[in-house]
């Protein structure tokens, strides 16, 4: 195994340029920066051609400062894992469907605001996605729509999201036969969507796909835009409406029955999660149940 610190004297002296400046910036003597290079050469070959003013790396030199490379990449992954007990600094993953995440990633700002120390990473995604990116330990947190059955995955019920009819508000809707007229805007989740609360509202009719389609995005924040310029109505959660910034130019059609879908929490089971993770749970939770109590006295009123 090499030295460490002929590592680090080798990766500063190509950082920095020349001897002088790299024994400065490591607070070593000049002659002690040139040792250490003569003992890595002395195990793996030459690894400079040093010209006046310039270091020119050999193939073998290239070869070794990727591999410096490599090892500062895993101690600061190792640094990474041994702080996972600190709540205040160090990454917060989440991978989400994007309606929950348009209202959850201000909330995550907000904490990262308070704790600066923390860094935010959140991805919008389907449940497919959402499942792959926990199991392959690239988010730390998901949330799915989905309850997963996967032995893997520690589950539990995060929030329930309420879908809405969402038409232009220039439309009169009483039927069905006028969502036919108005047609359909879709999305990646719209039909098992509105398969959900259109069998609730009009269970006699013959569902979603007798509809005529106006439109289709994947782009969770501008499947309202159509709605609102009157070319259709979709079928979505609350809080994707809520953060649509135009709500003057849209209704919500109110049905018989309260349709909702439950927000799955996962993560992986086979190790506890960070602290920091911990925190983001219990912020995140508590911030979306009084979101969800004001929307419902304000549905009463």
């Amino acid at each position: 195994m090499l030295n460490p610190q002929w590592l680090r004297s080798f990766a500063a002296l190509i950082e920095q340029g020349s001897f002088t400046r790299c024994a400065e910036y490591l607070d070593l003597t000049q002659a002690a920066v040139s040792q250490h290079v003569q003992k890595l050469e002395e195990r793996l070959g030459p690894l400079l051609i040093r010209r006046p003013r310039q270091l020119e790396l050999t193939p073998a030199g290239h070869a070794l400062l990727e591999y410096c490379e490599e090892v500062s990449a895993a101690d600061q992954r190792l640094n990474k894992r041994l702080s996972e007990h600190d709540d205040k600094h160090g990454e917060i993953s989440l991978i989400c469907p994007g309606s929950i995440g348009l209202a959850l990633y201000p909330m995550l700002l907000n904490l990262q605001q308070t704790n600066p120390g923390l860094i935010v990473r959140q991805r919008f995604a389907p449940d497919k996605e959402v499942l792959e990116g926990v199991l392959e330990n690239r988010f730390e947190l998901g949330l799915a729509t989905l309850k997963p059955d996967d032995p893997r995955l520690l589950v539990s019920r995060f929030t329930e999201e309420p879908l809405e009819l969402i038409a232009p508000v220039s439309e009169r809707v009483e039927g069905w036969e006028d969502l036919k007229r108005i047609g359909f805007i879709d999305h990646p989740d719209g039909r098992a969507m509105s398969s959900r609360l259109l069998s609730r509202y009009f269970p006699e009719a013959p569902g979603i796909g007798s509809l005529p389609c106006h439109g289709f995005t994947n782009q969770i924040g501008l499947i309202l835009e159509p709605v609102a310029r009157g070319l259709g109505f979709t079928v979505l959660p609350r809080s994707a409406r809520l953060a649509f910034q135009r709500p003057e130019s849209i209704q919500v059609i109110e049905g018989p029955r309260l349709v909702e879908d439950t927000l799955w929490l996962i993560h992986r089971a086979e190790w506890p999660l960070s602290t920091r993770a911990k925190l983001v749970v219990k912020t995140l939770k508590a911030q979306i149940e009084g979101l969800s109590l004001r929307n419902h006295a304000c549905r009463r009123a």
